[in-house]
């Protein structure tokens, strides 16, 4: 698999999986709609009375997941919070969803972006299964 190929699997994902973990170590998962960039970077959007926001920031570490049904990606990653200066993942984000400008009113809505350190994408419809592992420099 290429990374182009990898790209093309994720960008076709509309939801995935977000794990975090809270201060005491708990692991707590949230499905989100997600946007993928050219360098594979997710962006979702969330509240900032959700417990995802409350975890990312004090520990911006995460794990995603996302599938159709035997194909998976397992990501992991470090999420930011989006400042002024990253109006392009925003864009981004409301290219694929484009009701999350309705949101963009609400209290609280805030969105991150996750910069991949690994990625492992699997394919077990394949015989034999296809499983190929990508890491990222500085994550």
């Amino acid at each position: 698999m290429t990374r182009g190929e990898l790209l093309d699997f994720l960008r076709r994902r509309r939801l995935a999986v977000v794990s975090t973990a809270s201060s005491n170590g708990k692991p707590e998962s949230a499905v989100v709609g997600i946007a993928v960039s050219e360098d594979l970077e997710i962006v979702f959007d969330t509240v900032r009375t959700s417990r995802k926001y409350r975890n990312l920031a004090v520990n911006p570490s995460v794990a995603v997941a996302t599938w159709t049904g035997e194909k998976t990606a397992q990501y992991e990653g470090i999420a930011s919070e989006l400042g002024e200066a990253d109006a392009r993942y925003r864009d981004l984000y409301l290219e694929i969803f484009p009701d999350g400008r309705d949101r963009l009113s609400w209290p609280g809505i805030t969105h991150f972006v996750i910069r991949p350190a690994w990625i492992r994408y699997s394919d077990f419809a394949a015989r034999p299964p296809v499983i190929e592992e990508f890491t990222f420099e500085g994550n």
